[in-house]
């Protein structure tokens, strides 16, 4: 995550629509704090297992959030969105940095300096997560490697202590119980089967390597009968309208199998489509962070998906604002 130049106009992509496509700009809506999107039911599916999962996008502990939990506690970032994380089986987001014990060198450092975007949580951070049920983080993204593979491997143990399930590992760190290769993240929620897997643009091995291997990664799902939900990060910050290669890679990803696609990376809310009657978020925005300069930061999409084993069956939009205080609050 670069925030170089606050004031550079954002670029704003060309929308193409495709006949096969419903593409609306989320932007564009009222806001309002909760919207329905999709609701598929049936009288057989009232008896069919469901499970509802929370989806939230990237989430910095660094910097004032740091500085406002050592002054309050950790609690008080979470106070006005407990109930909301409480209400899904599970909550699922970008964990944008590692869990250390080293301190902060971006708390107090000079705004666009290099030291303000190197990013770690302190250890609490863990338990944090699984208090208010964000029991599976996204690791793929452009800050988990700020302090490097020992940085990687203390975010993961203070995870697995805590019991938060994470995805989006590298490669390089091997295959895991739990997973197709490492990078994906296997649940079966109140009987219902579901894959996360990552797309990571920024990843060491590069984009293209990366998206071949989420392909991979959704069709093994498929093959298992899981549904794959594919949680990316990508894109150009602050652009509230998705880039060219994102709707690419967003297809290619429903075409493999892909149940839903969601994006994370530009700190803002970008458009959504239906695309062969799968939803793709091309970003949700930021859902704890110190970024308020303007309304498209400071706003956050949280979807409430409820899933049975033939797919989606529900999806609620939530608004959220990123108040100056370093609390999360719904949008009245």
């Amino acid at each position: 995550m670069r925030e170089s130049d606050r004031m550079k106009a954002r670029p704003i992509a060309a929308l193409t629509l495709f006949a096969s496509a419903a593409l609306f700009s989320l932007s564009q809506m009222p806001v309002s704090p909760e919207r329905v999107v999709e609701y598929h039911r049936t009288p057989g599916s009232l008896f069919e297992p469901h499970t509802t999962v929370l989806f939230g996008g990237d989430m910095m502990f660094d910097r004032y959030i740091r500085q406002t939990m050592d002054n309050y506690g950790g609690n008080f970032i979470f106070s006005c969105i407990a109930d909301v994380l409480s209400s899904a089986d599970l909550v699922v987001a970008n964990l944008e940095g590692p869990i250390t014990e080293y301190t902060s060198v971006s708390l107090g450092s000079e705004v666009g300096k290099p030291d303000n975007f190197i990013f770690t949580f302190p250890t609490e951070v863990a338990t944090l997560l699984v208090r208010y049920n964000i029991r599976l983080v996204s690791l793929g993204n452009n800050h988990t490697l700020n302090l490097g593979w020992d940085g990687m491997h203390s975010t993961r143990a203070a995870l697995r202590a805590a019991r938060v399930g994470y995805f989006g590992v590298s490669p390089r760190e091997g295959q895991e119980s739990g997973s197709f290769d490492g990078a994906s993240k296997i649940e079966n929620i109140n009987g219902v089967p579901l894959a996360f897997i990552n797309y990571n643009e920024f990843a060491l091995e590069g984009w293209r390597a990366n998206a071949e291997a989420a392909r991979a990664q959704i069709v093994e799902a498929r093959k298992h009968g899981y549904l794959p939900i594919v949680y990316t990060h990508w894109g150009d910050e602050y652009a509230t309208i998705s880039v060219p290669r994102q709707r690419v890679l967003a297809h290619d990803f429903v075409d493999a199998g892909a149940e839903m696609v969601i994006g994370s990376h530009p700190h803002v809310i970008e458009e959504s489509e239906l695309y062969n009657e799968k939803h793709i978020y091309y970003s949700l925005g930021n859902f704890i962070f110190d970024q308020y300069w303007d309304d498209d930061v400071r706003t956050g999409l949280l979807l409430r998906v409820t899933f049975t084993s033939r797919g989606v069956e529900r999806i609620e939009e939530i608004r959220v604002q990123l108040e100056r205080d370093g609390r999360t609050c719904l949008v009245e």
